[in-house]
This record gives C-alpha cells, sequence and structure tokens, in this order.
C-alpha cells in the first residue's frame, strides 16, 4: 500500500479531485489533481511536494483569470470577510450561486463592473434565471453578486456597486399565515416520528429550523434549554445565550428520547439531518397530511403553510397565554420591536385573545356594571312579565 492510499479516504481539499489505478502488483495507487485546471497534483495531501503543485495550480488559475469575474469571485470567497463574517450555510449558498454566475460572466473584465451599462446585462441574465430556476433562485443569485459588488467597493476595486436596489422578482408575504390547531393534529397523525420531535420542539420553542437541527443534547439542562441562534450572529461576534424554559410536554418528549446521538433531532439511524433530506422529508409528511395548501379565516386565497411558520406559531400561542412581548422575546430570541410586528399580523388569524378578552370582560368585578346593562325597552317587558306572574 503506498501513501497515497493511506491518506484518500481521509483527505478532502476544496478544489482537488482524485483518481485510482490498480497496479500490476495488486495495489492500489491514488492520483491528486487540481480541478479547475486538471494539474496533476504529486505527492500526498500535506507533503511539501504536493503543497508546491496545489500553490503552483492555483498560481496558474489567478493568472488564467487575472482582472476577470472569476478572479473578484475567487478572492471574494477567499476573504476574511466570507470566511469568518458570513455564516457556514450563507457561505455554502453564496458559492453554489457565484459558480453559477461564473458561468455567465466569469471572462467579463473587472472593469465592465464599474460601468453602469452592466446593470442591464445582469438584470436579463437574472430573467433567463427566473424562467428556467424560479423568480427567488433569480433573485438571489443577484444578491451574492451585489454582496461582493459592495465588498470590492471597501477593497477599492471597484468604485460603485451597479446592482444596488434592485427590485425583486420574488414576493412572499407570509405576516398573517400561522398553523392552526387543526393543522397540527393533522400533521401529527401522519407524520414519523421524526418529524412529530421536530414540530413539538419548533412549537414549544419558537426557534428557527437550522438551529434546531443543530441544537445537541448538551443544550438540555432539565428544566430549560440554552442556546444561541446562528442567525444573531453579526460580524463574527457570538449570539446572546437564550435560555427556553421546557413545558411539561416538551420534557416528557426529551427525557423518553434515547440518546443515540450529540443532536436531539436525528434522522431514522441516528444521523445528523441534512438540511434537504429534512426539507424533503417535511415535505412529504405535509403532503400526506393535505397541508400542501390550507384555507386561513379571513383569507381569500390557499396557504402553503412552511415549517419557518410554527415560529410565529408559537409566538401567537405564547401571546395568548398571556405572556408579555418582553416575555416572548426573551424565550423566542426575537427583539421586541420584531415581536410587536408578529403579534399586530399574525393575531389576525386567532380567536384565542380575543375570547379570552372577553371572558375576562364578563368576570372582571371592574366590568360588572357593563354586564348588567340593559336597554329600557327590555327592563319594561320584564316588568310586565313579573305583572302577569303576579296576576
Amino acid at each position: 500500500m503506498n501513501d497515497g492510499d493511506l491518506i484518500v479516504v481521509r483527505a478532502k481539499i476544496d478544489g482537488v479531485f482524485s483518481t485510482y489505478k490498480t497496479l500490476k502488483d495488486g495495489t492500489r495507487k491514488t492520483y491528486w489533481y487540481h480541478r479547475a485546471t486538471s494539474k496533476r497534483l504529486h505527492g500526498v495531501p500535506g507533503s511539501a511536494e504536493f503543497i508546491g503543485d496545489l500553490a503552483a495550480a492555483e498560481k496558474t488559475l489567478r493568472d488564467r483569470h487575472a482582472g476577470t469575474f472569476n478572479s473578484l469571485v475567487r478572492s471574494y470567497t477567499t476573504s476574511i470577510e466570507f470566511e469568518q463574517k458570513l455564516a457556514p450555510s450563507t457561505q455554502g449558498e453564496y458559492k453554489r450561486m457565484l459558480t453559477r454566475a461564473e458561468g455567465e460572466f466569469g471572462t467579463m473584465p473587472i472593469a465592465a463592473l464599474d460601468d453602469p451599462r452592466v446593470r442591464k446585462d445582469l438584470l436579463d441574465w437574472r430573467e433567463k434565471v427566473a424562467r428556467t430556476s424560479g423568480q427567488r433562485e433569480a433573485d438571489n443569485r443577484l444578491s451574492a453578486i451585489s454582496a461582493m459588488l459592495t465588498w470590492s467597493i471597501d477593497r477599492g476595486t471597484l468604485t460603485a456597486n451597479h446592482l444596488r436596489g434592485f427590485k425583486r422578482l420574488y414576493h412572499v408575504d407570509r405576516s398573517e399565515i400561522i398553523w392552526l390547531p387543526e393543522h397540527i393534529a393533522a400533521f401529527m397523525k401522519v407524520a414519523p416520528l421524526e418529524m412529530q420531535r421536530a414540530l413539538i420542539l419548533a412549537l414549544h420553542t419558537g426557534q428557527r429550523e437550522g438551529d434546531l437541527l443543530r441544537l445537541p443534547w448538551s443544550a438540555y439542562k432539565d428544566t430549560h434549554i440554552e442556546l444561541r441562534q446562528g442567525k444573531a450572529r453579526r460580524h463574527g461576534q457570538m449570539a446572546p445565550l437564550i435560555q427556553i424554559p421546557c413545558t411539561a410536554a416538551l420534557r416528557r418528549m426529551l427525557e423518553g428520547m434515547k440518546q443515540t446521538s450529540p443532536l436531539i433531532l436525528t434522522t431514522k439511524t441516528g444521523r445528523a439531518f441534512k438540511a434537504r433530506y429534512f426539507g424533503a422529508m417535511w415535505d412529504r409528511t405535509m403532503t400526506k397530511a393535505g397541508l400542501q395548501s390550507v384555507g386561513l379565516p379571513g383569507q381569500e386565497e390557499l396557504v402553503e403553510l412552511h415549517f419557518h411558520d410554527l415560529r410565529g406559531t408559537a409566538v401567537t400561542l405564547l401571546s395568548e397565554a398571556n405572556c408579555t412581548p418582553q416575555q416572548i422575546a426573551t424565550i423566542t430570541g426575537h427583539s421586541l420591536k420584531t415581536v410587536h410586528k408578529i403579534l399586530e399580523r399574525y393575531l389576525a388569524r386567532t380567536r384565542g385573545l380575543a375570547e379570552q378578552a372577553i371572558f375576562n370582560f364578563e368576570n372582571s368585578p371592574r366590568t360588572k356594571f357593563a354586564n348588567q346593562l340593559q336597554t329600557s325597552a327590555a327592563n319594561e317587558s320584564d316588568k310586565k312579565e313579573k305583572r302577569d306572574a303576579n296576576q
């Protein structure tokens, strides 16, 4: 067995791939190549020879694309701002979308990006992407390019971002969409155990899907859950710690689960969920439960429920349980301003607060006088009924 065989299973390097060949003596030899240039990389990953070849291949690539859109993408995605200031999930999406853009604009000179007319070229491309891959994907690709252009201005590479303020094609207003009790019941009736756990955890914590999929058992402290929201991380700084007291129902679920993984939510085989696999499994359950499109009170058109809508649903349930916006914010991690905004939008879809308000109105000593009010005509009718009864 040669050195390459010792490394092959362990080494995974961006921009590098390996091939294998079985020699006459039966041994298997590994060959490494630089993906973008197809140059052979001698030695094994980590060796001086391998590192030297990799550096030479990277230099060849930089020289080949110097002064082009491609080189700008490479500079941006290897910058400290990109690698240390953006969340890993954001980095992955930006790289994916910028790679798509390279296929269209890779050889475009950087100088062309400083020309105001480039805006039309980029918007025309967005139009084509929207027709083949959807409006949301098209907008997101343009957003990734815009972020790169803004970074380039700060670095002095460009003088203007001609995509700044572009109007998005994709618009969705989910401001009044929440899960009603009948939706939750339908989902739980057909959902596999893994999806049931995810819904309960979301509904009882008000957290985002990504944070829940990454939530470790070490975050569960018997009486409460501690976590730092990934999306709340800004400029490389750690997000504030949120402590969520566990409801009896949530504790009952967690205490009844076997800890087969460091993570709370896992696949049937105890593996961590990949975001796409979780999404596909969730969508299948939604289809089976008949929740692809549902009607909501006061909403003329049918709507599609999303996992993220459970976050707003949790806010409304906490409000219906007489929690103040300040109390809600400490649990969900929203700002007070956002909690108020959510309540203004979402509460139109639930009668819980209105019913509670009328119950309080009817049973409060302070409103007793109001509940005893009768019209004069009704009073006269009562008097007549009493006279008739006495005769």
